[in-house]
C-alpha cells in the first residue's frame, strides 16, 4: 500500500515538473521547430527528457553574464583605436553588413591589414610557433581544444619558456572540449607562471546546465600586433591526420588594425572566465605603420548570451544580397530555418550557391541529419559537393569576389545559437579572390552529391532515419 502511495506521489510530481518545463519552453518563444523538438523530448522520453533539458535545453540568451558597464570598458580601447583611423572606406555594396555588425556587436571595421591564409595544419602551426618564439610582451590564446598530444606538448613547452622569459601568457581552453585532457597538463603550465583558465567548467552541480554552451573560438594574439583566427584547434590531427585521413582546415594570420578587435574578443572572454578586467593601453600598442591598404576587416563574435545571433544574421544577409555567387565550406550542415531560407531564396533567384561538406563526417548522427537538409536545398538549385580527400573541417564563405569570412562557425544550430564563436569578415576583392581560389582548389577533391546519392540509391529506411534524426537536429 505504501509503495503504491509513493508511486502515485512520484508520478504526480513528475507530471507537474514536465508540464512546468514544457510551459517554460513555450514561454521562451523560440523557433517553433526547436520548441516542438523539446516538447516531444519532454513528453515522450520519461525522466531522460527532463535530464536532457536540464543539461542541454535551457536558453541563456536572455541572461546577462557580463554587465554592460564592464563590456563598455573592455570595448573602449578598441573603439579609440577605431576612431583614430583616417580615410576608412568600406567597399561599395558592403556598407549595410558592416553597419549591422557595428551596431549590434560593436564589431568596428579596421583598415590597413595584411592577411595570410593557411589551409594546412603544418603551415598554420609553423607560423604560430614562429610568432610565439618572437613574442616580447604578451601571448593570448583562446581555443576549444588544447590537446595533450605531441603538438600540444610542444606548444605548452614554448609557452612555458616564454613565461619564464617574462612574457605574460594567458590561455583559455574549453572545459568540455578538453574533457579528455588530464588536469596535470594545464597544472604544469600554471606552475610555470602561465595564467590558464577553463571556460565554463562543468562540475556537478555547478554550471551543469551550461554544458551545452561552449567556447568554440580559436583566437591568438601576440604582443597586440599579430593575430590568428580560424577553425584549427591545438591538436596533432591537423598536421598528421587521423586513421590515414588528412584534416583540411582554414586559418588566418592578420597583421594590422584588426588585431585590436581580436584582442578585444580575447579580453572579453578573459573577463568572462577570470573576472579580471584588462584595459591597459599596452595591450593595444601603436601599429608599426608598415601596412597601409584598404583591406577592411571586422572581427565578429556571437554567443548564446548576446541579444542577437550576429554571425548567423551576417550569413543570411550575404546570401540574400548576393548577385552572382556564394561559395561555402562547413564540416556539418544542420542549418537554422533562417539560413535554410536564405540559401533557397538565393539559389532560386539565380545566384550560384555552392556548399562543400565532407563525404564522411566524424559523427554518423550528424551525417544522417545533414542529408535531409541537403536534399531540401538541392531542390532549390544549391550545388552540393562532397569532399573526399580526408575530413574537411574548414568554415569559410566567399561571395561575389567582394567579401569573405572564415572562423570557427559551422553551418549548424550549435554554432549559430549555442556556442561562443568568432569569425573574421574581410571586405576586399583581392582577399576574396584568394579565398575563392582555395574553394575552387578544394572542389578538385570533391564529387557532386547527385553523382553519389539519389532517391533511387537511398533506401526508404535510410531516408526515414534521416528524417527522424532531422526532427531532433536543433538539439544536436
Amino acid at each position: 500500500m505504501l509503495m503504491e502511495y509513493l508511486y502515485w506521489i512520484f508520478i504526480s510530481v513528475y507530471v507537474i515538473v514536465v508540464v512546468a518545463t514544457i510551459i517554460n519552453v513555450l514561454m521562451d518563444n523560440r523557433l517553433p521547430v526547436k520548441t516542438m523538438a523539446w516538447v516531444m523530448v519532454l513528453a515522450f522520453m520519461p525522466v531522460v527528457g527532463i535530464v536532457l533539458y536540464f543539461f542541454f535545453g535551457q536558453d541563456t540568451r536572455k541572461e546577462k553574464l557580463i554587465s554592460q558597464h564592464s563590456l563598455d570598458l573592455l570595448t573602449k580601447r578598441s573603439m579609440l583605436e577605431f576612431a583614430v583611423q583616417t580615410d576608412l572606406k568600406v567597399p561599395d555594396g558592403s556598407e549595410t553588413l558592416v553597419k549591422l555588425f557595428a551596431s549590434q556587436n560593436w564589431a568596428m571595421p579596421f583598415k590597413d591589414n595584411a592577411v595570410d591564409i593557411y589551409t594546412t595544419g603544418y603551415d598554420f602551426f609553423s607560423s604560430l610557433f614562429r610568432e610565439i618564439g618572437a613574442a616580447k610582451s604578451s601571448i593570448h590564446l583562446d581555443t576549444y581544444i588544447f590537446d595533450h598530444d605531441s603538438l600540444g606538448q610542444l606548444l605548452a613547452d614554448m609557452l612555458i619558456d616564454k613565461a619564464r622569459e617574462g612574457v605574460e601568457v594567458r590561455v583559455i581552453y574549453d572545459d568540455v572540449g578538453c574533457w579528455n585532457v588530464h588536469d596535470s597538463f594545464f597544472k604544469r603550465m600554471r606552475d610555470a607562471g602561465i595564467k590558464v583558465m577553463p571556460f565554463m567548467p562543468v562540475r556537478f552541480p555547478a554550471f551543469t546546465s551550461k554544458v551545452n554552451y561552449r567556447n568554440h573560438r580559436k583566437l591568438c594574439v601576440i604582443d597586440g600586433r599579430v593575430g590568428f583566427i580560424g577553425g584549427m584547434n591545438v591538436a596533432k590531427r591537423y598536421v598528421t591526420g587521423t586513421d590515414g585521413h588528412s584534416w583540411r582546415d582554414t586559418h588566418l594570420k592578420i597583421v594590422g588594425g584588426a588585431v585590436y578587435a581580436i584582442q578585444r574578443a580575447f579580453l572579453i572572454d578573459w573577463y568572462f572566465v577570470s573576472g579580471t578586467l584588462i584595459t591597459d593601453r599596452r595591450y593595444y600598442p601603436e601599429l608599426l605603420g608598415n601596412v597601409k591598404n584598404d583591406i577592411v576587416i571586422q572581427i565578429v563574435t556571437s554567443s548564446p548570451v548576446e541579444k542577437w545571433p550576429d554571425i548567423m544574421q551576417g550569413y543570411v544577409r550575404i546570401l540574400l544580397e548576393a548577385k552572382n555567387y556564394v561559395y561555402m565550406e562547413s564540416p556539418y550542415f544542420l542549418p537554422t530555418e533562417q539560413v535554410l531560407f536564405a540559401m533557397r531564396t538565393a539559389a532560386l533567384a539565380g545566384v550560384d550557391v555552392r556548399l562543400m561538406i565532407p563525404r564522411h563526417s566524424d559523427s554518423r548522427l550528424l551525417e544522417l541529419s545533414s542529408m535531409s537538409f541537403v536534399t531540401e536545398v538541392l531542390e532549390a538549385g544549391v550545388k552540393i559537393m562532397l569532399y573526399e580527400a580526408g575530413f574537411n573541417h574548414s568554415k569559410l564563405l566567399v561571395a561575389d569576389d567582394a567579401l569573405c569570412t572564415c572562423g570557427s562557425t559551422n553551418i549548424d544550430f550549435r554554432s549559430f545559437e549555442n556556442n561562443f564563436e568568432s569569425n573574421v569578415f574581410i571586405y576586399d576583392r583581392t582577399t576574396a579572390l584568394r579565398m575563392k581560389e582555395i574553394f575552387i582548389s578544394d572542389e578538385q577533391e570533391c564529387v557532386d552529391f547527385l553523382s553519389v546519392y539519389s532517391e533511387r540509391k537511398r533506401p526508404f529506411m535510410h531516408r526515414l532515419a534521416e528524417s527522424l534524426v532531422r526532427v531532433f537536429s536543433p538539439l544536436l
